[in-house]
């Protein structure tokens, strides 16, 4: 048996959330799937659900809906806004989070920086050097998209470690295949679902 413990913020206010983990007891593991894309039936949402097999029975998976979370401003941390506050709870539960991203113009999309940007401040706004939602928090990063996965991964490598997260694993890329231009459905290649397999259980070690 395992006493995990990780700090909750509600409120601006630091609660102590204790939880139990029992040995073989994988379904305590929590991973937050943030996918890249708005759009409904996206490529990389499709990524992210073949992902989510690769962790069936070992952890237990949950997306991050973060569609209404406003533009970032100083002048709207306060009060906190129930988005961004829905969001920030949902991370700090999580042991681990994977990002599902596009590429947009050779870059982030602007709704994961965004996200990130609002993440990624100090919940005590008293120090802002202070523990974000995302401090210490476990992240790899995963992408469809037909050009830039190499400037869109050097993007996040760098990002990712700035805002005091800790990265782990190759990230895994992959091209649309030419027929979903027309269905809409993504097909990826046994390479690629290889590399999810494998950035899963990558994922999966550096929680436990």
């Amino acid at each position: 048996m395992i006493l995990s413990c990780c700090n909750i913020y509600c409120n601006n206010r630091v609660i102590l959330i204790k939880r139990l983990k029992f040995k073989g007891d994988s379904l305590c593991l929590k991973v937050l799937f943030i996918v890249g894309s708005l759009r409904e039936g996206s490529f990389n949402h499709q990524m992210a659900l073949e992902a989510e097999k690769a962790l069936a029975g070992k952890a237990e998976v949950s997306y991050l809906d973060y569609s209404a979370i406003p533009l970032f401003s100083q002048d709207l941390e306060v009060p906190t806004l129930p988005t961004v506050s829905a969001a920030r709870y949902a991370v700090q539960a999580a042991d681990a989070i994977w990002i599902f991203s596009p590429v947009y113009n050779f870059s982030i999309p602007g709704t994961v920086k965004n996200l990130l940007d609002w993440l990624s401040r100090a919940i005590d706004l008293s120090d802002t050097r202070g523990a974000s939602a995302l401090q210490d928090k476990i992240v790899t990063v995963s992408s469809v998209a037909n050009a830039g996965h190499d400037q869109l991964f050097a993007i996040y490598k760098d990002l990712l470690p700035f805002i005091r997260t800790q990265v782990v694993g190759d990230f895994t890329a992959a091209r649309v295949n030419d027929s979903a231009w027309a269905d809409g459905q993504l097909v990826l290649e046994d390479s690629v679902t290889t590399s999810l397999k494998q950035q899963a259980k990558d994922l999966l070690q550096a929680i436990q």
